[in-house]
Parts: structure tokens; sequence; C-alpha cells
């Protein structure tokens, strides 16, 4: 007669036995580099995006109940979720850059769906909202020459000579009020004031040491060298010529056919 422990071993060995066969199963599936905005140069010194690109696979008829799940969309997490899923890398998804969130979403996209997304966009020489198709292989990105040490962080310097170390991996917003975007967003992205590290030291330095002037010149440092998609694209107008636009980017660049 088995023991009740050799019965729990078996069960251990079966569920282990499952896992190897997805794993088995998931290797099949064809995967992609994505060259990442950042070019990893904003994660810390041994991050597994530190080299710039990120390994995905193609999404499956399985990634549907993803893009589908209604609580996941209430939530706004759905392509967190997505990308949860299709990264061979074990990675914290809380801990990537929007901009590379982003070029993941797009390199999905265009294996998924090919590389023709319809927009509108409103011609300006005759003010008319116009059907056109972007080719989401042509859409570049921003040159980032911005230095960053080994922890991922860039530096600023204030008018009284403090330095300010931040970083592009913004920190979860724990303020959902609305009431204190502007030093809601410094909290997320300063990491140091002259070598102090604390939430609490950091906070104090906004309230009491951080003049409006250099607020605002740090807000636009951050904004003017932030790595990033252009989401612009030249259009051919109604007469014939060309002009330049900016174009939408949201979920339903993966899920075309869903009124989101």
């Amino acid at each position: 007669m088995a023991k009740v422990t050799d019965r729990y071993d078996n069960k251990n060995l079966i569920n282990l036995a499952k896992e190897k066969y997805v794993e088995k199963k998931k290797s099949s599936i064809p995967t992609e580099l994505v060259q990442l905005p950042s070019q990893g140069k904003i994660y810390p010194k041994g991050h597994v995006l530190r080299s710039g690109v990120i390994e995905i696979r193609h999404m499956t008829a399985y990634d549907e109940d993803i893009l589908t799940n209604l609580s996941y969309i209430r939530e706004a997490i759905v392509l967190d979720k997505l990308i949860e899923s299709i990264t061979i890398e074990d990675i914290n998804v809380s801990e990537l850059a929007s901009c590379d969130v982003e070029a993941i979403i797009l390199t999905s996209r265009i294996l998924s769906y090919g590389s023709d997304y319809p927009v509108t966009v409103t011609d300006p020489n005759t003010n008319n909202v116009i059907n056109r198709t972007i080719d989401l292989t042509k859409v570049q990105y921003k040159d980032f020459d911005l230095a960053t040490d080994e922890n991922g962080e860039s530096s600023f310097n204030c008018s009284d000579n403090s330095v300010i170390k931040f970083s592009y991996c913004l920190k979860p917003d724990k303020d959902t009020s609305n009431e204190r975007l502007i030093s809601s967003f410094l909290l997320r992205t300063i990491r140091e004031v002259d070598g102090k590290r604390t939430s609490e030291e950091i906070d104090e330095f906004l309230k009491y040491k951080f003049p409006l002037a250099d607020s605002r010149k740090f807000q636009k440092y951050v904004s003017e060298n932030a790595p990033a998609i252009l989401k612009e694209y030249e259009f051919e107008g109604e007469d014939g010529g060309t002009f330049t636009a900016g174009f939408q980017f949201g979920p339903e660049l993966l899920w075309p056919e869903t009124n989101w």
C-alpha cells in the first residue's frame, strides 16, 4: 500500500511534468528580438534589459483571452498582462519604461496583424478628417543620448548646485486624487537628492528646498531628453501634397476590430 507521502510526491512529479511540457510547447513558438527605445541604459547594471533588447514570442489564439478579459480592460492592465505572457525573460512589467512597453506592443502588433495600421488624421490644408494607413515598420525611435550611471539614473544640476538623480522607470503612482499631479510626478521620477534617497527626504526637498523655477526646468529637461517612440508620420494630403501629423497609439493597436 502506497504511503500518503508517496502519493504527494507523485502529484508533484505530475505537476512538474506538466510544467515542463508547457515550457517545451512555448519554446516551439517563434520569437523576435525587440530593440528598446531606452537602449537599456535606464535600467541598473545586471538587469535583464540593460542590453537594450528583449525577446518576445509571437501571440497565439490563447492570448486573445488576455486581450478580451473585461476585468483586465476595466483595470487598465490588459497590456501589462499581455507583456507578462509574451516576454521570454522573467521581468517585472512595473519596472518597464513606458517607451519600452510601447516598443514591445508595436512589435507584437506587426508580428500578429502585419505592419499596415489604419488611422484617421486631419488634413491641415482642407481641415477634413481623412483615412490613411501607416506602415508601422517605418515608425522610428527618438535618439536617446542622455548619460546614465550604474543604477540607470541620470543627473540634473539645480541653481543652488543641488544634484538630482532621476529615472525614466517611474515608480507606481500612489496618489490617485489628481490633486498633486506635479509633486506626485516628481516623487515618482526623482531617486536621489544630494545623496539622500528616502522618499521622506525627497518629499522634504520638494516642499521646502526646490524652487518653482528649478522644478519647471527639471520637468522640461526630463521631458525633452526622454526616450520615446516618434508618433509622427508623413501622410499624403487630399491635394496630393504631404504633411506630418501625430497618430493614435493605444489598445486598438493590438486589437483593431475591438471597440475599446
